[in-house]
């Protein structure tokens, strides 16, 4: 049977990962810290890991890693941002979860958009006090709104099509632009100076660290709405904050933020939260955030675990060749030159 520590783990996680594992042969050891170079050692007598967004796999976590002798990094998501897949190249193997259920996370940031613009969790909390005032609740229509959105995957794309479906006209940049999909791409410049709304849907790499900055944000239209259900680190959250202080930004809904690592999936109710940049976004009146949860439906629990497991069982029982692996060899991490008809390394 397959060894696989499993780090980061919440209640969420095993049901799904269970049942796949028990099918097919591949066992978890279930650890609730997240790796770093110091908890590595929990993984010896494993032949795998499994890890998730907030976990660091840097370059001293996979050479302690490597000489436990773990052969793979199994990501149970979509981004490896946190992954040194340069460094690993040549000592272990690195898969992801290439699509789980990209409605999951385009209908969030659906739910999300909706939600603020028309007021809805404050009229939740005033009804729950009896308050039954329509005062401040005023929203807009977003039909006939601008939308950009920024990266044009398959979750873009389905939140494109949502968009749509509300009549709302929509305008997208990607450095890779969709072949055929009938969507109108414009240069950046043109997407923060005429969007009403800009919807983040895109990786986290050098090319689009802190893409939406303060010089973007004072290109954008006053009022703008800024949803991000991507990475947190696609926004320079001080430049967020000092947008929304001088009302440049009507309003923002983040899933993410770029110092999550040590507060999301976690209950702080009881503690002082000692990240005053989050503290003071929470604080702002038209800004809405969750923690993370757009992944977070049954179907893309589901789809994740069974992807994962068939990423593990791929690698260790077909020579270490998976169509899911991250390589650093061929220049495009995501798309192999060989079309995974050879080892990597």
């Amino acid at each position: 049977m397959i060894k696989v520590a499993f780090y980061d783990a919440k209640a969420y996680d095993k049901p799904s990962f269970e049942r796949y594992g028990a099918l097919r042969g591949v066992s978890f050891k279930y650890l609730e810290t997240k790796l770093n170079e110091d908890t590595a050692e929990l993984a010896k007598g494993c032949d795998a890991v499994c890890v998730f967004v907030n976990d660091t796999v840097n370059a001293a976590a996979i050479d302690r890693l490597y000489a436990l002798g773990i052969k793979l990094i199994a990501l149970r998501s979509a981004g490896y941002n946190n992954v040194d897949v340069r460094h690993a190249f040549g000592k272990i193997h690195v898969v992801h979860v290439p699509a789980y259920s990209p409605y999951a996370v385009a209908e969030h940031a659906m739910a999300m958009l909706l939600t603020s613009v028309r007021r809805v969790h404050k009229a939740y909390n005033r009804t729950r006090d009896f308050n039954f005032s329509l005062n401040g609740l005023c929203g807009f229509d977003l039909h006939g709104k601008t939308v950009g959105v920024i990266g044009t995957g398959k979750i873009g794309r389905i939140f494109i099509d949502e968009c749509r479906g509300f009549g709302m006209n929509v305008i997208a940049y990607d450095p890779y632009p969709a072949e055929d999909a009938g969507i109108e791409y414009v240069p950046l410049d043109r997407l923060f100076a005429v969007s009403d709304i800009i919807s983040l849907h895109c990786p986290l790499n050098d090319g689009t660290f802190h893409v939406v900055d303060a010089d973007a944000i004072d290109r954008m239209k006053t009022g703008v709405v800024i949803v991000n259900t991507s990475r947190g680190a696609l926004i320079d959250a001080e430049a967020l904050l000092e947008g929304i202080k001088s009302r440049k930004i009507g309003a923002a809904c983040l899933d993410v933020y770029e110092e999550e690592a040590d507060v999301f999936f976690e209950d702080r109710s009881g503690h002082i939260l000692d990240d005053d940049l989050l503290s003071r976004l929470i604080s702002m009146p038209n800004v809405l955030v969750t923690s993370h949860q757009a992944f977070l439906t049954e179907e893309a629990l589901n789809g994740i675990a069974e992807t994962t497991v068939n990423n593990v069982l791929s690698f260790f029982e077909n020579d270490g060749i998976c169509d899911n692996e991250l390589c650093y060899r061929c220049g495009n991490i995501e798309r192999c030159k060989n079309g995974r008809s050879e080892r990597c390394f």
